[in-house]
């Protein structure tokens, strides 16, 4: 059995704008993601970084699925999703789950507790009573059985972040997407999470596809590091590789912008700061994406995309002119 759980080659995702009635403009297509390509390990946790926009969510979504690639192929297990019906899909699918960024808007709050968590298990056709299961999983993720008969409203934003991992445990899974799951959580409430889903990895051997846009909290949880910018991963690697040696000029940025913990240190550090915006991913700079914002742009870097090119600490990234 391969130890290769997921693996994403060349995937790309466009969306064609609308355009307005008797507007008279063009068809225009937004570049959301584009030929991206990684694999994750039975049991290792990849964090996928990058600012709002970079298409951090839409490309997990397409790994699951909820929205058709254009192009590219998921192979979950060995197995081509893009070559499976509905009902083979649908059976897979208990092997992959995703938990969503709002805890509030992705519960019912119509239904129970108990009947979100066992929503899953209705709709896979398992058999029998699923009390038990409900309860099990309840505790598993730290809460209590008599929080089954509660509505969502009666909870707290963590707490009903536990329920939507716990609705994600129902089916045993091998691989949980986890889209900014404590974004939108104080931050006193985030590391009771986050220790959570490394309890959960320890105990159940999960693979988790974590999407954050905060390198402190990536740091914590991930084996490997994917940095993505305008559709691009422009840098992969071990975690700590990426952390102690970026070479992309995008990723020294970013880690740039983590605060650290020591106050002196903090005062001393030259921040990297970018300016101007992210480009419109509807018409992206020709060559490097990144070098409307680099310091470091070229001629070349207008006339020539960079290829992902393994560097001398280890990982990968794409750039002409990496940092050393």
């Amino acid at each position: 059995m391969s130890d290769v759980l997921l693996r994403v080659t060349n995937l790309v995702k466009n969306f064609d704008v609308r355009r307005t009635k008797n507007s008279g403009a063009k068809k225009r297509t937004v570049q959301a993601v584009t030929n991206v390509s990684f694999s994750i390990e039975r049991g290792q946790t990849l964090g996928l970084v990058g600012e709002s926009g970079s298409g951090k969510t839409t490309l997990g979504r397409c790994v699951l699925r909820l929205i058709e690639p254009t192009s590219g192929q998921v192979e979950f297990d060995g197995r081509d999703l893009g070559l499976m019906k509905f009902e083979e899909l649908r059976w897979l699918r208990r092997k992959m789950q995703i938990v969503f960024q709002d805890p509030f808007a992705s519960l019912d709050p119509k239904m129970t507790v108990g009947a979100s968590i066992a929503e899953p298990l209705i709709v896979q056709g398992v058999p029998g009573s699923h009390s038990d299961k409900i309860i099990e999983l309840l505790e598993l993720v730290g809460l209590s059985a008599d929080h089954a008969s509660r509505f969502p409203h009666e909870f707290s934003g963590g707490q009903r972040q536990r329920i939507g991992i716990a609705r994600a445990l129902a089916l045993n899974p091998a691989l949980i997407i986890l889209d900014e799951p404590v974004s939108a959580l104080d931050v006193s409430i985030q590391a009771g999470i986050l220790n959570l889903f490394e309890d959960l990895q320890m105990k159940l051997g999960i693979s988790y596809l974590f999407i954050a846009h905060d390198l402190s909290v990536v740091r914590h949880v991930a084996d490997r590091i994917a940095v993505m910018y305008l559709g691009k991963i422009v840098e992969i690697g071990d975690q700590e590789t990426v952390f102690e040696n970026p070479t992309h000029p995008y990723t020294k940025a970013l880690l740039s912008a983590v605060p650290l913990t020591d106050p002196k240190a903090e005062r001393a550090r030259t921040r990297v700061i970018l300016e101007g915006e992210v480009p419109s991913p509807i018409n992206p700079p020709s060559g490097c994406r990144f070098r409307t914002r680099c310091w470091k742009a070229q001629d070349i870097c207008s006339q020539e995309e960079p290829m992902l090119t393994i560097r001398p600490s280890g990982q990968l990234s794409a750039c002409h002119f990496p940092e050393s």
